[in-house]
C-alpha cells in the first residue's frame, strides 16, 4: 500500500477520531497526540488494513482504547478541562452568557455520565453514528445501545431541568 492509498483510506475520518479522543481526554493536546498514535499504529500496520470490513469503525474501537489506556495511566493526572467548540455569532451578550452556560453544564453532566453511556452518547448524538455501528464499536448489542442511549439522555435533560428550575416551583 503506497501512502496516496494509505491517505485515501484514513484522512475522511481522521477528524472524527479526533472528535473522539477530545471527548474523552478532554484536552485538544492529549486529543491530537491519541490521533496521531492511532493513525501511526493503522500506518505500521497497513498491510492488514484491507482484512478489516470497515477501517474507520476499527479506528475508532483503537481511539477508544488508546483514551482509556491513557486515562488510566498516571498521565491522567495531568490533563486540563478545557472546551471551546461552541460558538454563535450575531447573539446578544446576555443570550451568548446564557448558550455558554447550558454547554458548560450539558457537557459537565455528560462527564458525569457513566463510561459506556458517555461514549454513547459521544458516537451518536456527536459523530452521528448509527446503532449498528456502534454496537460493533463497543461490542454490544443493538438494544443494549439504545437503551443506554435513552438513559443517558433521559438523565442530561433531569439534570439540565432541575439546573435551570433550580428553586422555581
Amino acid at each position: 500500500m503506497t501512502q496516496n492509498e494509505f491517505l485515501n483510506i484514513v484522512m475522511p475520518f481522521k477528524d472524527k477520531v479526533f472528535r473522539l479522543a477530545k471527548r474523552l481526554l478532554v484536552s485538544t493536546e492529549e486529543a491530537e497526540d491519541a490521533t496521531q498514535e492511532v493513525l501511526l499504529k493503522l500506518w505500521r500496520n497497513k498491510s492488514k488494513i484491507g482484512e478489516y470490513k470497515n477501517v474507520e469503525a476499527f479506528s475508532m474501537t483503537m481511539t477508544k482504547n488508546f483514551c482509556f489506556d491513557k486515562l488510566k495511566s498516571k498521565q491522567a493526572q495531568n490533563l486540563k478541562i478545557v472546551h471551546s467548540n461552541y460558538e454563535e455569532k450575531n447573539t446578544p451578550l446576555q443570550k451568548q452568557v446564557e448558550l455558554n452556560d447550558s454547554v458548560s453544564w450539558v457537557e459537565r453532566i455528560i462527564e458525569e455520565l457513566p463510561e459506556q453511556q458517555r461514549m454513547i452518547i459521544q458516537l451518536r448524538d456527536i459523530e452521528e453514528y448509527d446503532f449498528d455501528e456502534i454496537a460493533k464499536m463497543l461490542d454490544m448489542n443493538n438494544t443494549a445501545v439504545r437503551v443506554a442511549l435513552s438513559r443517558a439522555r433521559k438523565t442530561i435533560r433531569e439534570r439540565l431541568t432541575n439546573t435551570h428550575n433550580y428553586g422555581i416551583k
